[in-house]
């Protein structure tokens, strides 16, 4: 499943033949950045990709008050289909996509453990950071969002609250884990 087809096909979709720069201007506007994993930037690639697999189709270029050509694009019947596919797909999928933050704990026993610690914290430090991002974004939404529009800034926020609760808890437990493992690391070389 691509976010970024179903953005751009959920945006032609829903609002009709737009330009590139419309579509750029729709997902700066929603923050699409912050709550999926869409960038803005990748918009226009995605649009070259789809137009060349017949997902959506050029139907004119303007010239809008001296800015530069804009192409204008519209969703295809197959562009359709395949948001429908996206679309069930995204609703129906519930798995959590793996974090290599759990790989990478797994294969810190040779870092120093205030290294571990600090590049935790810093993590630790940049969810937080987006919760409060997060935070003020939706105050200043407010009184703009539709009742779906808050149960999925409550999403983000509810996840972005489960990670810090894990990671203050990976911190509390640190220090000793990593005592304990180099501890148990100079006690395997001793014996080697």
């Amino acid at each position: 499943m691509s976010s970024i087809r179903l953005f751009i096909l959920g945006e032609l979709a829903r609002k009709g033949p737009m330009h590139g720069h419309q579509i750029r201007r729709a997902a700066q506007l929603d923050h699409i950045d912050v709550w999926t994993d869409v960038k803005p930037g990748s918009l226009y690639g995605g649009l070259r990709r789809m137009t060349a697999e017949g997902l959506v189709q050029q139907v004119r270029t303007e010239r809008p008050g001296g800015h530069p050509e804009r192409t204008v694009y519209e969703i295809t019947q197959e562009g359709r289909h395949e948001l429908e596919i996206h679309r069930s797909a995204a609703l129906r999928d519930a798995r959590l996509r793996p974090d290599p933050v759990d790989l990478a704990l797994t294969h810190a026993q040779d870092m120093a453990a205030d290294s571990v610690l600090a590049a935790v914290q810093e993590r630790r430090d940049s969810l937080e950071h987006q919760r409060q991002s997060q935070l003020r974004l939706r105050d200043q939404a407010e009184p703009y969002l539709t009742d779906l529009e808050r149960l999925i800034f409550d999403h983000s926020l509810r996840r972005l609250g489960a990670e810090l609760d894990w990671h203050d808890q990976l911190l509390s437990h640190l220090p000793k884990v990593l005592a304990t493992g180099d501890q148990e690391a100079n006690d395997g070389s001793r014996h080697g």
